[in-house]
């Protein structure tokens, strides 16, 4: 039997992620050799993945990438954010980035879409990368955006890699102008999305119930103050247009000045770039929103662990 060296041992955990104790199990049990030590491990990985399909995954990486007039954006979610630095993970986001980019941001397209040198899709990589790391992941949604004659430009917020971080965006810009300059337009406001998280692009675009959530906080408040029912309603349609100036991207102030509208931007651009330009849309993902994280008492799961 092969002696299993920290060396040996130290290369299969930077090639498979597995913990320390599981890596030197698995050289083990294939007699020091490495390839078949990773088998071994996505073997014994496999047939625990479904006991990690419940842990809660709120980590992970947001990958972006755009090609000229087009663009996706990818979440892939871990347990914890050690494995957002693993490099088999950053490959497997990159990869499904760029899938989603041919896929046009089809979620179950790209899942069932062929993983590059693998012979296995997408999903099934990813299970594979469960059995290795030891962490349940999801591939938990991807979008794009396109435009017909212009740019689709991408951002990334807190990157860990190239394209890869915690906060990906996507702006689509419309025009037949300099598509150099436009790009250079769209790489502020994708900044100025990550910054500001605005709800929409325009305020008919506005999720109505959240119109009247705001309304309806706004007249309760201006109630209190014992004004008229006009007064009311006029301190109302003022607090609603502040709202909006809050929420809505073209009616957002530019955060690379602080005052002027992003619609005035958009509109002043035409002399810098040679030809109008509209804002077609934009996208922000930004990892682990919406999800629930469980909250964890330290102490009490040791003692839990070391009464089984």
């Amino acid at each position: 039997m092969a002696e299993i060296t920290a060396s040996l041992v130290k290369e299969l955990r930077e090639k498979t992620g597995a913990g320390m104790m599981d890596c030197k199990k698995a050289l083990g049990e294939t007699a020091g050799d490495v390839e078949k030590a990773v088998d071994w491990l996505r073997t014994k990985g496999l047939s625990a993945a479904s006991k990690k399909a419940g842990r809660v995954a709120a980590e992970g990486l947001v990958g972006v990438a755009a090609d000229g007039t087009r663009g996706a954006v990818v979440e892939v979610n871990a347990e914890t954010d050690f494995v957002g630095r693993n490099d088999q993970f950053q490959k497997f986001v990159a990869a499904a980035t760029k899938l989603a980019l041919e896929n046009g941001g089809d979620l179950a397209k790209v899942a069932a879409a062929p993983f590059p040198g693998t012979g296995r899709d997408v999903q099934g990589e990813l299970t594979n990368l469960i059995a290795t790391i030891g962490e349940n992941m999801t591939l938990r949604r991807a979008a794009s955006l396109s435009v017909s004659d212009g740019v689709v430009v991408a951002y990334t917020h807190n990157a860990v890699a190239p394209d890869l971080g915690k906060i990906g965006v996507l702006v689509a810009l419309e025009s037949t102008g300099d598509k150099a300059k436009l790009g250079t337009l769209a790489k502020q406001l994708a900044m100025h999305v990550a910054a500001t998280n605005p709800q929409s692009l325009t305020v008919d675009e506005l999720d109505q119930a959240a119109i009247e959530r705001e309304r309806a906080v706004l007249a309760e408040k201006a109630g209190q103050q014992g004004k008229t029912a006009e007064i009311v309603a006029k301190m109302v349609e003022g607090g609603l247009r502040k709202f909006h100036q809050e929420v809505v991207l073209l009616e957002q102030a530019f955060v690379m000045d602080g005052k002027t509208k992003v619609s005035k931007v958009v509109e002043d651009a035409a002399k810098l770039v040679g030809g109008p330009v509209r804002l077609v849309g934009f996208l922000r993902f930004a990892l682990g929103e919406g999800i629930e994280k469980k909250s964890e008492d330290f102490a009490a799961e040791v003692a839990a662990q070391l009464k089984k």
